[in-house]
This record gives C-alpha cells, structure tokens and sequence, in this order.
C-alpha cells in the first residue's frame, strides 16, 4: 500500500509540474516578445497603366505608371513593394481634388510623393519618405492627383513645386473606366 501512495504522490506532483509548465509557455514569450510588424499582404496587380510626362527645368521624363483609381488600389498603393523598377511609378486620382496625406505603413521602399494641384502643376514633394514609417506626408492643400515615384527620383530630375506633370486625359479616363468594370 506504501508504494502505491508514493506512485500517486510522485504522478501528482509530475502532473502539477507539467501544467505549470504548460502554462508557462504562453505567458513568458508573450511577456518577452515584441510587437509584431503585420504579415506582408500582397501588392496591388493588374492596375491599368498611362503614360505621365515630368517636365523640370532639366527636361522632360516619361514614366509609365499604374493607376490606383479605387478606394482599395488608392488604400494598398505601393505598399508591399520590393522594388520601384526605373521609369514606372503609380498615380493616384483624386476626384474629387482634395487634401491628400500619405504614408509608408507596409511600404518596403524608398518614395518620393509628389502632389499636384488641379493646374497639373507640382504643389509639395515628400522626398525619399522613409518606408515602414507612419509619418503622415500631407499636400499644401488640394490636389487633382499624387505621383509616387522610385525615392531620390525627385532628386534626380531636379523636380520642384511649379514644375508641371501632365497625362492623357482620355487616356486617364480609359483606365478608370476600365477599373469600374473590373470591381
């Protein structure tokens, strides 16, 4: 009978360590453990493309660039992104014109943000916004459109407020018109 209450005892006493143990286990990694970034989404695809011309005191540049003209395209934008490949770009209508902010929440890559008031002409660049950042970078007032453009791409081109950005308008409209039938 004696070694039958030391098996008991000793099995009790393995079963309260092991569920001490197990609850544990959670508490202390949570405890530990820092904020986890969100899990990467996926990047916008298949946005129509238009042609969108620069012009600075050093030229003219072209850039072929998606369009985000729905609420979900303009929310993702750029984000989850490893790179901006040369020449491309996204360009976010805002119809109708209005203060615009963004930031680089889930953004993997350097931007320059460029806004552009309902003359076509440049209002405020944010430049090279850092990515993951939640700084918000907003227009100097209303805006008709926001180009986001590989970061130091600004820079390079010598892009400043004034400066003009022009598209197709009916092209433009094509490729919003396409979206609407898409959604």
């Amino acid at each position: 009978m004696l070694s039958f209450v030391r098996c008991g005892l000793a099995s009790r006493a393995w079963v309260l360590l092991l569920a001490m143990l197990l609850l544990m286990v959670p508490v202390a990694p949570l405890a530990a453990r820092e904020p986890v970034p969100d899990r990467p989404g996926l990047p916008n695809a298949g946005l129509p493309r238009i042609m969108v011309r620069v012009e600075t005191a050093r030229g003219r540049f072209p850039y072929r660039v998606e369009v985000a003209g729905t609420p979900a395209a303009q929310q993702t934008g750029m984000m989850f992104r490893t790179e901006v490949p040369a020449g491309t770009g996204m360009l976010f209508p805002m119809d109708p014109p209005r203060e615009a902010a963004f930031w680089m929440h889930n953004t993997f890559v350097p931007l320059d943000i460029i806004f552009i008031g309902t003359d076509g002409r440049v209002r405020n660049i944010a430049a090279s916004a850092v990515p993951m950042s939640r700084e918000l970078r907003a227009s100097d007032g209303p805006v008709a459109a926001v180009l986001e453009l590989a970061g130091g791409e600004a820079a390079r081109i010598g892009l400043r407020p004034g400066d003009r950005v022009r598209w197709n308008p009916q092209e433009l409209a094509a490729a919003l018109g396409a979206l609407r039938k898409g959604s």
